[in-house]
């Protein structure tokens, strides 16, 4: 099994369009691939939802690409875990474990209150932290 990594492409999309905004550029799913090592449609889809969210905008014509809708240090990454993401970062069984086991019958629900807990914690870390404060960690990286 591996890990979801929507959230991750997600908040680095974002990321390098906010570079793009400073540089007065408009950045294109192929530019985007590139720096995350993937294939453009996977950027295409994750702009769809960001656009479902209102965090980004294609713009047409000349110079056209995608654009972000406001300022980096207005966007959490809650705004955008919960443009990508729904539905918690842990999944239940896929199929219902068997309610006639003693360990079957009880463990969703024991889970369902830890995985509750957890999911609050996130969301409040992820509203403390902005686009902008991910472009500027990222940069300080670089020197």
């Amino acid at each position: 099994m591996s890990a979801n990594s929507r959230m991750t492409i997600a908040v680095h999309v974002l990321t390098w369009m906010s570079l793009d905004r400073q540089n007065n550029e408009v950045a294109t799913s192929d530019r985007i691939a590139g720096s995350v090592n993937t294939n453009p449609v996977v950027i295409r889809r994750c702009l769809g939802d960001l656009r479902k969210a209102g965090l980004v905008q294609a713009k047409r014509g000349v110079g056209a690409g995608w654009i972000l809708t406001r300022e980096p240090e207005e966007t959490s990454l809650l705004e955008v875990y919960l443009a990508v993401e729904g539905g918690g970062p842990f999944g239940m069984h896929h199929t219902p474990p068997n309610p006639d086991c003693p360990i079957g019958f009880g463990i969703r629900p024991a889970l369902q209150q830890v995985y509750s807990g957890l999911e609050e914690q996130m969301q409040q870390e992820l509203a403390r932290t902005t686009i902008a404060d991910m472009l500027r960690d990222v940069l300080t990286q670089q020197r």
